[in-house]
């Protein structure tokens, strides 16, 4: 049995990351104040990571850092800045989820060792390659997979040297991660930039089945299933709750340590998990992990469940037994809290102090004594003291303009009162007067001291991103086309009124075999096959064979998985929404790396936004002007907890034969369709259409084409627009009559363009 299994704790604060480390996590994850996922946790700062790391290292424990947001164009100098920082500390690695961040710092930075975050939605074993290929030396999978097709993934995973991570603890999200906009579209603030405003914790209107949170689910744990995971292959033990305390990380890391460790002595599960009701829960589910999507998964407590169960344990019903046990559990939470930071209070981030003595006279080279001062590691044990000689390697002339006085000692040397250290004084009362050292003598001697500080570790300078070169467009002289999406095969008849370029909106899943839709792509070679972003297991490979039958000249692919094979098949491909492109380095990454032609630019970013993205030479960039909005994008069943359904849990069959809609209403008053297409997964989708006609005034010269979804999926019971009306109203407004604005108003009478406005 191997012995090399990573517990991988959050820090959402300095004190979470003490109590992280103390309680005997091999890793921490951590975000800075800025770039990270989790805007509502604490976070650090720069100068606080340091010492974190410092700390950290001292107990074997690694620190890895989340810049695992989608990036603007205007904040890559900023984060080229950062990262010249971080490629000078001991940093174990970062966390990504930007296309273009893997492209910048696998090019500009690659000392940094690069993890693939959740919200890459990283769910089959195709995406392992193209993860390799960008950088990453680890994939965060997504928390939808059961055991299965973890261990598939583990096995590609191992055979490209690469680590997988799954997440066994902490709050569960119904949507896939990655593919959720439902703040982004509701109240302007996205997933996808750490700004989650947790839709689906809200209360809404009750619903036929007499739930008021819906969507809310339990929390999960896989504190009994770590045996199925070490045999499945996995590397890391991931713990969600980087807005989580000091308390509750101690208590769920220290309860996972002993119950690793445990099983790695004895071959058994040694804990009973009851600590992990004393902090904050939701109950507690293994529902995705054992592939068993059921109704009890689904809570409708959306806050701390720990009373409700510490009651449903002590079958505490009068009050005094209520009452008796919520104390019982308050005393013990006192408890924790009181031995958490007992634990901690002697652990110190706190940066060593460093004096810099001068010595020399003329004749002999210039002497620097570096005294550093650091907290002792164990409380009560003295200051750790280290001294450090380095001598120039010229000599000390007299001079009658002196370059070696505390003036020129001050300016030359203030950088070393930096995040490393605090510069405490510089001395130089050692130095014969008027004495002069060539300058380069002097910098080498600065230089030389800084490596020493930097253990050992050449001080890499600052990156400072050469500018990007915006190509135009391939013919500058046409407007851009219009463009077609569509599902459903009867729809071949649009191929007749329109030369737009018609994408073909494959399913999420398949029946047995697929020769349905290879005879239809091939009968009809103008369609474009359009590839969906989530294809778990064998709805991968059935998409795979589609591609490799059908061998299309151009593909649109939501998925990286996909993405890689086309690239390997050299099929043309483009990049669809779904891969939330939104800066050109994510652009040239797909292009340099994947042969990549073109790309959608995200609904998410606002004008301003896209129009700072730079085109790569013969790359085609596209933009979606009419689509339903999808909210969120899940694994789990909608219906069991809106309108009823007979079935207990989710089995194959619902996937493929279910298509169901119905609507749920906030409590704003705010209501959002649920739709669930055959062979597709369950989804909530905005009642307004995105309709953004202004794009084309504004911004038409920086696109090949602009597509309009037809797919009426997201539409519920609502009648959809004439199709063929639609097209021919489109194609007029492309062509330059703004007159078929109003028309379309009127075909279209729910929509929005709201993200457009607000961005991210």
């Amino acid at each position: 049995m191997s012995s090399k299994i990573e517990l991988l704790a959050p820090g959402g604060d300095v004190e979470a990351i003490k109590a992280a480390i103390i309680a005997g996590a091999d890793a921490v994850y951590c975000g800075l104040d800025s770039f990270n996922a989790r805007n509502r946790a604490s976070n650090i700062s720069f100068d606080e990571l340091v010492g974190v790391i410092r700390l950290a290292h001292q107990y074997d424990c690694e620190i890895f850092l989340t810049l695992n947001i989608v990036i603007l164009e205007r904040e890559f100098k900023t984060m080229a800045k950062l990262l010249s920082k971080l490629v000078n500390t001991t940093l174990d690695a970062v966390i990504v989820q930007d296309i273009g961040m893997f492209y910048l710092i696998r090019k500009y930075f690659p000392t940094l060792n690069i993890h693939a975050s959740t919200q890459m939605t990283s769910h089959n074993v195709g995406q392992i390659p193209f993860l390799k290929q960008l950088g990453a030396s680890r994939i965060n999978l997504s928390r939808e997979l059961n055991l299965r097709e973890i261990t598939d993934i583990a096995a590609i995973a191992t055979q490209h040297d690469i680590l997988t991570e799954v997440f066994v603890h902490g709050s569960l999200c119904v949507a896939f991660s990655g593919l959720c906009y439902s703040s982004s579209a509701s109240v302007g603030n996205s997933g996808n930039r750490g700004r989650c405003s947790q839709a689906c914790r809200e209360e809404y209107e009750t619903t036929e089945t007499g739930n008021n949170f819906p969507l809310n689910i339990k929390d999960n744990s896989a504190f009994f299933d770590l045996p199925a995971l070490v045999d499945a292959g996995v590397h890391s033990f991931k713990i969600e709750g980087r807005i989580k305390g000091a308390s509750y990380v101690h208590t769920v890391v220290d309860s996972f340590r002993k119950q690793i460790d445990g099983y790695l002595e004895t071959g058994e599960l040694t804990q009973d998990g009851e600590r992990l009701y004393k902090v904050f829960n939701r109950d507690l589910t293994n529902a995705f992990l054992r592939g068993d999507l059921n109704q009890s998964m689904f809570i409708e407590n959306p806050r701390d469940n720990s009373t409700n169960h510490v009651l449903a344990a002590k079958n505490a019903i009068s009050v005094v037994q209520i009452y008796d046990a919520k104390q019982e559990l308050q005393q013990e939470r006192d408890e924790i809290n009181a031995t958490v930071f007992d634990k901690i209070k002697h652990l110190s981030i706190e940066k060593g102090t460093l004096t810099l003595r001068f010595s020399g006279e003329v004749g002999l080279p210039l002497t620097i004594t570096a005294v550093i001062e650091e907290d002792g590691l164990l409380p009560g044990s003295p200051i750790n003291t280290r001294t450090i000689t380095v001598q120039s390697n010229q000599l000390l002339i007299s001079s009658k303009e002196p370059n070696i006085d505390i003036a020129a000692l001050d300016k030359r040397f203030k950088s070393f009162n930096n995040a490393h250290y605090t510069l405490n004084a510089i001395d130089a009362e050692a130095v014969a007067p008027d004495m002069s050292l060539v300058f380069s003598s002097l910098t080498a001697l600065k230089n030389e001291l800084a490596l020493i500080l930097n253990d050992g570790a050449q001080i890499l300078p600052e990156i400072v991103l050469p500018k990007l070169e915006n190509n135009p467009k391939a013919d500058l002289d046409i407007s851009p086309k219009l463009s077609l999406l569509i599902c459903d095969q009867s729809d071949i008849h649009l191929t007749d009124v329109t030369d737009a370029d018609i994408y073909f909106k494959l399913p999420d899943a398949y029946k047995r075999g697929c020769t349905e839709y290879v005879d239809f792509l091939a009968n009809n070679p103008r369609l474009i096959p359009w590839f969906p972003p989530v294809l778990i297991g064998k709805d991968y490979d059935v998409a795979l064979t589609i591609l490799e039958q059908v061998k299309p000249k151009l593909i649109v692919t939501n998925n990286t998985g996909i993405a890689h094979r086309a690239f390997e098949l050299g099929i043309e491909w483009i990049a669809g929404p779904f891969l939330n492109t939104t800066n050109s380095y994510a652009l040239l990454a797909m292009q340099e790396t994947f042969n990549c032609s073109g790309a959608f630019i995200s609904n998410e970013i606002n004008r301003q936004q896209i129009q700072t993205i730079s085109r790569p030479k013969n790359f085609k960039m596209m933009y979606s002007i009419y689509h339903p909005i999808l909210l969120m994008t899940s694994r789990q069943c909608f219906f069991q907890q809106s309108v009823g359904c007979e079935k207990p849990r989710i089995d194959n069959g619902c996937m493929l034969s279910c298509d169901k809609s119905t609507s749920i209403t906030n409590l704003k008053g705010d209501s959002f369709a649920i739709d669930k297409q055959k062979a597709g997964y369950p989804s909530i989708y905005n009642q307004d259409q995105f309709m953004n006609m202004e794009i084309i005034n504004d911004l038409a010269p920086m696109f090949d084409s602009f597509m309009i979804d037809l797919t009426n999926i997201g539409a519920g019971d609502k009648s959809s627009p004439d199709k063929i009306q639609l097209i021919g109203q489109f194609e007029q407004l492309l062509s330059g009559n703004k007159t078929v604005e109003t028309n379309l108003n009127t075909l279209v009478p729910q929509s929005t363009n709201v993200q457009y406005h607000n961005g991210l």
